[in-house]
């Protein structure tokens, strides 16, 4: 072999070792957390959240937020259930408390930051999750007329969640691994590709302030989407590689809770001040508890808690055999979410065929943009099926379409509906 297929190869192995050592850390947290995602939702059921968040004060808004911080939901999952909080009841400030705070945390990434990063920042994030998500509900309720929110009720009520072990079950280890696999992934493949490239001294030695390193975090974190759980493994190594703890915790924050396409929703549903409220809390937060961490925490009690095991002590001391079990059990796990996905797609093809079948008259369809997966697919249809004047919804995510059955339609109301749900409702299609 030539000198440079050597060093590809190397390369390649050396990667792939990064690879097996961050999942190895992280699957048994993970799995736990899967298991306490599928009892809040059998236990908790879900009527009780828009009964504590429909009050315009700091009860409503500490109750948004305690609510969100274990909830296992992506910025994807996270806007439906908020705007639907919101048209069912729910204050302007508690809205913007539970779309701050959700998130930035959930139980699997509290248990993986853990895992991965220590006790500290375990306990950090969810305290600074609730600061931010409280602070952003309280400046929401400021530019809350008393009429918001409470006037936004419509005729249907928050679907139920089955409480059967069945569900519990079906939620934590199918849908969620479903809704958060891709991300998780990719924040893996990414931590162990920074982890290669990246030499162990590289912040030290080419970014000397820690408020730039932290400025960089944020114009990188801001407009792109990272899950909770995914941005883990890259704040660790970059950690690792001589990153502030300020300035993973920047990442941390920021990843999880901003993106272009949410903001996009919150300022075209809630409005302008309600998206100030949301970015300068969330920013504003990230830069605050961030400097008070480098100011006033000894790093070594951050980074004193990373495991080294990352990096070179892991490749002298192997995972056992429990570590190994699960990450086996949580690559089953992710295969079988995608091969249900797959399963699940090819049936909603064929039930979508007969619809359309079934709908040769009366039809009437729209251009919707923003629905991503088969959560939007589901919320807008049951919005849209709640109107008496609708006999069938069929709505295409990935056609950005939505098609209705009506002898009669008031396609104000359809509009109101779709946009109230979070979606950009782009008009008739002819």
């Amino acid at each position: 072999m030539i000198p440079g297929g050597r060093f590809v190869m190397e390369i390649v192995k050396t990667y792939l070792g990064e690879l097996l050592i961050l999942v190895n850390e992280m699957s048994p947290y993970l799995l736990l957390g899967f298991f306490f995602a599928g009892l809040l939702r059998v236990l908790f059921p879900r009527r009780y959240i828009t009964r504590y968040m429909g009050q315009r004060n700091f009860r409503s808004v500490l109750n948004a937020s305690l609510l969100g911080i274990p909830m296992p939901l992506c910025s994807c999952g996270v806007l439906p259930a908020g705007i639907g909080f919101y048209r069912n009841g729910a204050r302007r400030g508690s809205t913007i408390s539970f779309l701050i705070s959700t998130p930035q945390t959930g139980v699997d990434s509290i248990l993986a930051t853990y895992a991965l990063l220590g006790l500290p920042l375990a306990i950090i994030r969810p305290v600074v999750a609730l600061v931010t998500g409280v602070f952003g509900g309280m400046m929401g309720n400021l530019t809350d007329r008393n009429g918001d929110g409470a006037d936004q009720k419509q005729d249907t009520q928050p679907q139920e969640y089955d409480r059967s072990v069945r569900e519990f079950f079906r939620y934590g280890f199918v849908e969620l691994i479903q809704d958060i696999s891709k991300w998780l992934i990719i924040g893996m493949l990414l931590a162990a590709f920074l982890a290669v490239i990246i030499p162990d001294d590289f912040f030290i030695r080419n970014i000397s302030s820690e408020y730039l390193a932290m400025f960089l975090m944020l114009l990188a974190s801001v407009p792109l989407y990272i899950c909770a759980t995914g941005s883990i493994p890259i704040a660790a190594v970059l950690m690792l590689k001589g990153l502030s703890p300020g300035a993973a915790l920047v990442l941390l924050m920021a990843g999880p809770a901003t993106n272009i396409a949410t903001m996009a929703v919150i300022g075209n549903t809630m409005g302008k001040k309600s998206l100030r409220a949301y970015l300068v809390s969330i920013i504003g937060g990230a830069l605050l508890f961030g400097t008070l961490i480098n100011e006033l925490v000894p790093r070594e009690w951050i980074t004193g808690f990373i495991s080294p095991d990352l990096h070179s002590a892991m490749h002298e001391h192997p995972s056992g055999w429990f570590e190994w079990a699960s990450t086996a059990v949580l690559v089953l796990l992710i295969l079988n979410g995608y091969l249900m996905k797959f399963i699940s797609g090819r049936r909603e093809k064929i039930s979508d065929h007969d619809k359309r079948q079934m709908m040769r008259s009366n039809i009437h369809t729209f251009r919707v943009e923003g629905m991503t997966c088969n959560h939007c697919k589901a919320s807008v249809e049951n919005g849209l099926k709640a109107h008496p004047f609708i006999a069938d919804v069929l709505a295409d995510p990935s056609g950005d379409r939505v098609t209705i059955h009506a002898e009669t339609l008031d396609e104000s109301k359809v509009r109101n509906t779709v946009e109230g749900l979070g979606y950009r409702y782009l008009g008739r299609l002819e």
